[in-house]
């Protein structure tokens, strides 16, 4: 089925070079849908917005006819309070981030493309990858390609896709574990604080996973320095 297809210039990156005008025509598989034929030019269906075939709304399900005129739009920024993420080996220090900001995010270097796809459709949780080919597959229904390469502009990509902001709840994750800080008695840390510690906070929290204690010192300073130079969160 021959079809012409018009991409949204943010899209077009991932097309073959060939494909990179601004309108083009492609000869589409018999019987493909509107996924299969963007996918098999390169562009995950997760990266896709608003779609309209012949200038009408369309589905990723609708079957490709000869002669339609095809039109995709690059996703638009997606604000939801319960996100929850999966970030695969390349992007541990996004994910750090996404954690020291509040965010529940999933991260081994060990984890295969099965479990992340797995984990994807059991928890219903957002996949961060540089991978595009994994961000095709039908068990993902939310993910986003990272584009850029250093974890800091990662944050703001996702913080920009995803209305971070809104939702961010700094420092109450363990940064190691995943796993919601509790308050912990001034007086039960006394014995595991440097001294000085002790004399100069009065707030203190512990990870039940990792029995970590943590306190608003210096490094909580630079950190939380690092992520607002990225985008504004709460106090």
């Amino acid at each position: 089925m021959r079809a012409v297809f018009h991409f949204a210039s943010p899209l077009r990156v991932f097309l073959n070079r060939a494909y990179r005008e601004e309108t083009f025509e492609y000869d589409c598989a018999r019987a493909a849908t509107l996924k299969n034929a963007i996918e098999a030019l390169g562009v995950p269906h997760t990266e896709v917005g608003a779609l309209r075939v012949n200038g009408a709304p369309a589905t990723l399900q609708r079957i490709v006819r000869e002669g339609d005129y095809v039109e995709v739009e690059t996703t638009k920024p997606d604000s939801d309070p319960d996100l929850r993420f999966i970030a695969d080996a390349h992007l541990g220090g996004l994910a750090r981030f996404l954690r020291m900001l509040g965010f529940d995010t999933l991260h081994r270097n060990a984890f295969s493309d099965e479990e992340i796809r797995q984990l994807a459709e059991t928890q219903r949780r957002v996949v961060l990858t540089r991978d595009r080919e994994l961000l095709k597959c039908r068990e993902i229904a939310r993910g986003a390609y990272v584009r850029a390469l250093k974890p800091e502009a990662q944050l703001r990509e996702v913080a920009g896709r995803y209305g971070l902001a809104a939702h961010a709840r700094p420092f109450s994750l363990c940064l190691g574990c995943n796993l919601p800080l509790q308050p912990a008695e001034r007086s039960a840390v006394a014995a595991r604080v440097p001294p000085a510690v002790l004399d100069l906070h009065e707030h203190f929290v512990r990870c039940p996973g990792c029995d970590g204690v943590f306190w608003p010192g210096s490094h909580y300073r630079r950190m939380l320095s690092a992520v607002r130079s990225s985008f504004d969160v709460p106090s």
